[in-house]
């Protein structure tokens, strides 16, 4: 079976083709690039499942690719693996902030280069899991994969942004969500939400799922959580 499709972002060409040569040789396949001016324009072209990003690049710097993909709705679910120089241990910290998943230091052992690329690439599938999961909680039945909800059986219509609080909320029933952090969740590039338009959804949300809508609760001060 084929595997994931990997991106390598390296202005170094012994490194591009060491890179490229153990991970075809896994299986996995492979293309590179040397810019970050590069790097953005493939990745929105054919939107790779994971993506090997030197820091030191000329122009546009790994960190701003970095953290212009994690900015984006449709390219911040990409896997970041940086590859770093030693003394660059800043830029690691910073990079990791921004969004990376991972980080490897040059010069590198190819073995640990393909396990470490394995590990990122099975977290990014149990999370894919995760947020398939079909959520029930007394007669609320959320379907994420359907884009449906329940409500006693009987199906609840609701707008693209609505379910996205709603999944959102009650993936972590219990835990506290900041209207930012609800925004954060949300937002898209055709659904724009603002924090203050949060309050609005939530109100219609409620209305729409009737008794259901007591679950979720107002934090004052904070934002919002779904409790059963």
């Amino acid at each position: 079976m084929p595997k994931e499709t990997i991106l390598v972002v390296d202005d170094e060409e012994d490194i591009l083709e060491l890179v490229r040569y153990n991970l075809a040789k896994e299986g996995y396949g492979v293309s590179g690039v040397t810019s970050g001016e590069e790097a953005l324009k493939k990745i929105t072209a054919t939107m790779p499942d994971l993506v090997i990003l030197d820091l030191m690049l000329p122009g546009l710097n790994g960190l701003e690719v970095c953290k212009t993909l994690k900015a984006n709705p449709r390219t911040q679910h990409i896997p970041i693996v940086m590859l770093t120089a030693k003394g660059e241990e800043a830029d690691v910290v910073t990079g990791l902030e921004l969004g990376a998943d991972d980080y490897i230091t040059k010069p590198f052992s190819p073995r640990l280069l393909v396990a470490r690329i394995r590990a990122v690439l099975r977290r990014k599938a149990r999370q894919a899991v995760e947020e398939d999961s079909v959520i029930q909680i007394h007669d609320l039945v959320i379907h994420p994969g359907r884009h449906e909800v329940l409500v006693g059986g009987k199906p609840v219509d609701l707008t693209f942004t609505e379910f996205r609080i709603l999944h959102t909320l009650a993936r972590r029933p219990g835990w506290v969500f900041t209207r930012f952090q609800i925004v954060e969740a949300v937002r898209g590039e055709v659904y724009p939400v603002t924090d203050r338009s949060v309050d609005v959804h939530i109100v219609g949300l409620r209305r729409k799922l009737g008794p259901a809508g007591r679950f979720i609760q107002a934090v004052r001060g904070i934002g919002y959580r779904f409790k059963e």
